[in-house]
């Protein structure tokens, strides 16, 4: 398995993954709009600009073969802090690997981008985030609506460079 910034050449399998994966998405998140699908192009665009501005880092997880099987984002990036949101489809779920992407983003985002903490959420419906977030040193500091859906904010403090 690998970890891979967000590039303009990912487009096309992220957007297969999202597709094949709506359905199983939905059942412990927020739904995809329609318009997320139809206005793919543009929005992977923005995401790209995002990305170049610095206010979030986007990466893609990818099998052994190269193929997409997950996402990993740090989204809102401001005052050395970032929001974590990662996705694993269904078909690579439930052996480890969000655990692993997740401890892996945390070691970029106190090295590579200069973070010192992360926050997160999800759904009280969703135990196996939960316990990702918990393996990977996450505390519950709070509850969080989710698209109507009651939820849990957590946060990780990264350590310092030096």
């Amino acid at each position: 398995m690998g970890l891979e910034r967000l590039r303009a050449d990912h487009a096309q399998a992220l957007l297969a993954f999202e597709r094949e994966n709506r359905e199983y998405f939905a059942r412990t998140v927020p739904d995809r709009t329609d318009a997320y699908f139809s206005d793919f192009a543009a929005r992977h665009r923005a995401l790209l600009a995002e990305q170049e501005a610095g206010v979030c880092h986007f990466h893609v997880v990818l099998d052994d073969l190269r193929g997409l099987v997950g996402r990993v984002n740090l989204v809102d990036v401001e005052d050395g802090t970032a929001d974590l949101g990662y996705r694993i489809g269904e078909s690579s779920a439930g052996r480890g690997l969000a655990t692993a992407v997740v401890g892996e983003v945390c070691r970029l985002a106190a090295a590579a981008y200069g973070l010192r903490a992360l926050t997160a959420a999800t759904t009280l419906d969703n135990p196996a985030s939960r316990a990702v977030l918990e393996r990977n040193g996450f505390t519950v500091v709070g509850d969080v609506d989710l698209g109507g859906r009651p939820g849990l904010r957590f946060r990780r403090g990264l350590p310092t460079a030096g």
